[in-house]
């Protein structure tokens, strides 16, 4: 690679070069150690041998910095040959696609690492991304995001799935999470997915589930007409305020004599659904709010979305995995959104614990 023109102050082969005293001089190999092994790059030279590389200083062995580059261009969307060019441009650096590749199988590291012991709740969502297995499909990846005891935010991992997901599949998500080390969860918050209770309760027996009202909310309003939307939303607003699950029943039975004749299917659908839609009615307003949703999750799936969509559509599941992986751990640079999360969940956590008084596991 040639000199920089900031340094000779002309470009490769300008005539304006001649007779300055000093030209390009060439490059010459070096190999700097980085956290995946050895990379080699070319250093450009000048004849004065006054240039000083900015990126990789002279006598420098250990390319610092290249992780942390690769996860955040990863992030924002750059395929591997994308972020090569770029290092390329910026630093000199020849890092082939493969070594690429490599730093960003951390997230294999990742998915395998030891997790608390007890986490009071677990958010469970899914974002729909494209992948090409023969012809491009769309397909979810199932995230786990916990509320640790001291109030912080914890990504526990992610799961590609093929639409045909039920409780064996679950059984073996949440398996995997108690030998990772979780002996104890208090609730976990999900959006409806077919055979996850009863793999909660295999794996967690004393775990409560709740479904996502929101969510539920929406799903309502498929079997309504559009012109109906504002009047079912009204009438069911009662059930999911209600101050009990008493209440809530009582509420629920006012929308069956008003709607269930027109809207069996909605009716169907809030009672296959209730028994995962109270648990949130016992506690405090204050807790309700945090735990009746995965509203928790959804700032973090926008931000999936935006690299996702940056990519199109991905060669193989473990493409996807590592794309969704890199936008995960690049949310919150500058720790900010950590301060935020633990102001809003601290105050909840403590009347949480109090509602649910766990023996020694």
């Amino acid at each position: 690679m040639p000199a920089p023109v900031d340094h000779l102050g002309y470009d490769k082969h300008d005539p304006a070069g001649r007779g300055t005293g000093n030209s390009r001089n060439g490059i010459r190999s070096k190999t700097v150690l980085t956290d995946v092994g050895p990379v080699e790059i070319d250093v450009p030279r000048d004849r004065n041998a006054e240039f000083e590389p900015r990126i990789v200083a002279k006598r420098q062995k250990r390319l610092t910095g290249v992780d942390e580059m690769v996860i955040s261009l990863s992030a924002k969307g750059l395929t591997t040959g994308e972020i090569s060019a770029h290092l390329a441009e910026v630093c000199g650096a020849e890092v082939s696609r493969q070594t690429i590749s490599t730093i960003t199988d951390k997230v294999v590291e990742w998915q395998d690492r030891p997790l608390d012991v007890v986490y009071p709740v677990i958010f469970i969502d899914a974002v729909h991304v494209k992948i090409r297995g023969g012809q491009v499909a769309n397909r979810p990846v199932y995230m786990a995001m916990a509320v640790t005891v001291e109030g912080h935010r914890d990504f526990l991992g992610l799961w590609a799935g093929d639409g045909g997901q039920g409780a064996k599949y679950w059984l073996h998500v949440l398996t995997e999470l108690r030998n990772r080390g979780v002996a104890d969860v208090l609730m976990v918050v999900c959006d409806g997915l077919t055979g996850l209770p009863d793999a909660v309760t295999t794996v967690w027996p004393r775990t409560v589930v709740q479904t996502c009202v929101v969510h539920l909310l929406r799903n309502s309003f498929r079997y309504a007409a559009r012109q109906h939307w504002d009047a079912v939303a009204k009438a069911l607003k009662p059930v999911c305020t209600a101050p009990t699950e008493a209440a809530a029943r009582e509420r629920f039975a006012e929308f069956v004599d008003a709607w269930g004749a027109r809207y069996p299917a909605i009716v169907r659908l809030w009672d296959n659904a209730w028994a995962e839609f109270v648990p949130f009615l016992a506690f405090d307003t204050e807790i309700r709010r945090i735990v009746c949703s995965t509203n928790a999750i959804e700032s973090v799936n926008a931000r999936i979305r935006r690299a996702v969509k940056a990519r199109g559509h991905f060669p193989n599941e473990q493409a996807a995995l590592k794309c969704v992986y890199m936008a995960v751990v690049s949310l919150d640079p500058t720790r900010t959104g950590r301060k935020r999360w633990t102001m809003r969940w601290k105050p909840a956590l403590n009347p949480l614990g109090q509602t649910y008084v766990r023996h020694p596991v």
